[in-house]
């Protein structure tokens, strides 16, 4: 089955397994998700990320963090840009999730990357999804 929005569907699938308390969560690869998905293991909010080659796709396997409490670390996921409307920032008018306590990862000319380091590296790009 030919999925459309593949951010949309890695998205959706952390969201509902961090939602029912799963230690992990399987996503069909590709180097734009693999990136996303280092982009939120190094912010914290994954725990880790193991990728599995096959002779076809390949598999990302994800294990999610939670608090001592249970509760996911992950409080939101949104798919920004989407493929019938897509929403572009320049360095200056970079969005702030949550002001600033959230992350927004924008895919730049630069490689995918988190709005912090978009705003450093002074590129812009297109605004893929926000994290908080």
């Amino acid at each position: 089955m030919q999925i459309t929005d593949p951010i949309a569907d890695l998205l959706t699938r952390i969201r509902n397994a961090s939602t029912a308390k799963h230690p992990s969560v399987d996503i069909p690869a590709s180097n734009l998700k693999k990136a996303i998905c280092q982009i939120l293991v190094d912010e914290g909010y994954i725990k880790g990320m193991k990728v599995t080659e096959d002779n076809k796709q390949g598999t990302i396997t994800l294990t999610l963090k939670y608090q001592e409490n249970g509760t996911p670390v992950i409080a939101g996921l949104k798919r920004v840009s989407k493929p019938g409307l897509r929403i572009y920032a320049n360095c200056e008018d970079m969005p702030k999730v949550m002001k600033g306590l959230g992350t927004a990862i924008i895919s730049t000319s630069k490689g995918v990357m988190t709005d912090k380091a978009a705003r450093a590296a002074h590129v812009g790009g297109e605004v893929l999804a926000f994290v908080w």
